[in-house]
């Protein structure tokens, strides 16, 4: 046996020289598997493997061939880009700046507010008089105009301009004709003595001209995701105040023999406008048409309701007047089987009778549960009693399960 085995051994050591691998052993034939080398991923230059996967090498740092890895740049230089060899000289010897510097402005030795260079960096000069820099590193300063002088070199601020009159927020002062004028609709101004306005940001506006505050620029789209199941409407700029003047028309269509439920948790229109903004939910825009819903009030306290028509057609406006946070309203489809049922839930005193069940509906996490349930009355039994209990208030669930039950059980 030792012998066979020793002649054996030698078989496989030839084979393996040959790269023949397999073997006869007692007149059976076995072939040795050959595992493949692993493959490692070749990464450009300028990336490093980690994870199994190739990535630059980000800013502040640079690739480094000799060592196959992100080397932080050292200081007196920077990089400001992902993936490069090198590190970019800062243009000051002065400032050698930070290790790792990810763009020139943590160089150091840059001129400060009131001070400017052919580059931006030391050695400085201040601002002359009749002119102004608020920003550090600058390769200029900024002229009053209109023939102003500043009191003294190295003004930071127009503020330093000795301006024929001091402009209040929502204005700026133009150096022509010596005058305040308003920030036109779109901008705001905030702070006193500027001789500009700031753009609002995004896509949003403001209502009027001579803003104060980067509060008074608005969102002007109607908001809302509207799907067969779920969704809801949004007023414009929610949860900020609604714009002046807004006209916004939503259609809820839910597949064929679907109802709609709609829940309003809270709803803020101002009542000092006598109605001037209104909410209104009926069957189409036909005024005689069937109305579900109609407020132009604030309402805290959530309310349910299922709609009167099938589809619903829901318009908000506002006037000029005052305004408010407005309105985000939930509300989901469900099978008209269930009509009986769901009108039973919601119209049941108890559902609004705790400060909890109000919370209920003012929470969206919660709120999606009972949508859940509401769609589909049979997804009740899916949720452990343990997930009930941890969700909702005990009162809460024995109101559902004594309806659902009930519905769905008749006989038992």
């Amino acid at each position: 046996m030792k012998q066979r085995l020793q002649s054996a051994m030698r078989t496989l050591r030839k084979s393996i020289n040959k790269q023949q691998f397999y073997i006869q052993f007692s007149g059976t034939e076995y072939e040795v598997a050959q595992k493949p080398a692993l493959h490692v991923e070749q990464c450009s230059t300028g990336q490093v493997l980690r994870d199994g996967k190739c990535v630059s090498c980000g800013v502040g740092t640079y690739y480094s061939g000799d060592h196959d890895q992100c080397v932080v740049c050292p200081p007196g230089t920077y990089q400001d880009t992902m993936g490069q060899l090198s590190c970019e000289p800062c243009p000051s010897t002065e400032g050698q700046g930070i290790a790792g510097a990810k763009n020139v402005s943590q160089c150091g030795g840059q001129c400060p507010a009131g001070q400017y260079s052919s580059d931006g960096f030391r050695p400085c000069n201040p601002c002359p008089l009749g002119s102004f820099q608020p920003e550090p590193g600058r390769v200029l300063c900024f002229s009053c105009g209109g023939g102003l002088m500043t009191k003294y070199e190295g003004s930071v601020a127009f503020r330093d301009c000795e301006a024929k009159v001091h402009c209040a927020p929502g204005h700026h002062y133009n150096s022509s004709n010596h005058r305040c004028i308003r920030c036109p609709a779109g901008t705001y101004q905030s702070e006193f003595g500027q001789n500009y306005c700031i753009t609002c940001p995004g896509n949003t506006t403001t209502d009027f001209d001579g803003a104060t505050n980067v509060s008074h620029c608005k969102n002007q789209v109607c908001g809302g995701e509207l799907g067969d199941f779920t969704g809801f409407i949004e007023s414009p700029n929610y949860p900020g105040d609604y714009p002046s003047n807004v006209d916004c028309i939503w259609t809820i269509n839910p597949p064929h023999k679907r109802r709609i439920l709609i829940v309003v948790p809270e709803i803020f229109l101002p009542i000092e406008d006598e109605c001037g903004d209104v909410l209104v939910m009926r069957k189409s825009a036909l005024p005689t048409s069937i109305t579900t819903y109609e407020t132009c009030q604030t309402y805290e306290r959530p309310i349910a309701f299922t709609s009167r028509s099938r589809k619903l057609w829901i318009q908000f406006k506002s006037n000029e007047g005052n305004s408010g946070k407005g309105f985000q309203v939930p509300y989901v489809t469900y099978d008209e089987d269930y009509q009986q049922l769901i009108e039973d839930i919601v119209r049941d005193g108890r559902l609004y009778a705790s400060e909890n069940h109000q919370e209920i509906l003012k929470d969206k996490k919660l709120i999606k549960a009972l949508f859940d349930v509401l769609a589909h009355p049979q997804n009740y039994f899916r949720y452990t009693a343990q997930e009930s209990k941890d969700m909702f208030p005990r009162s809460f669930i024995k109101l559902l399960r004594s309806k659902v039950t009930r519905f769905l059980r008749p006989y038992k």
